[in-house]
């Protein structure tokens, strides 16, 4: 399942590459995007797996930059 996600606050392209590099490791995802300018993450994961996995997305969000939030 792929779907899109409205980052809000999110500060900068080096922060946006960390939150992508930490969130590709986590099982069951299959590919995520974070593109900066336009303050987007395109995450694309198992259908079984998918509300955990964006919980734990979430989590490695607040990890690396504590005021971005993920807009559902």
């Amino acid at each position: 399942m792929k779907k899109s996600f409205k980052l809000e606050d999110l500060d900068c392209a080096h922060c946006a590459q960390k939150m992508e590099d930490a969130i590709a490791k986590i099982e069951g995802v299959n590919k995520v995007n974070i593109n900066f300018m336009a303050q987007k993450m395109i995450l694309d994961v198992d259908d079984d797996k998918f509300d955990e996995v964006l919980k734990l997305a979430e989590a490695k969000i607040k990890e690396v930059e504590p005021d971005c939030r993920l807009i559902k």
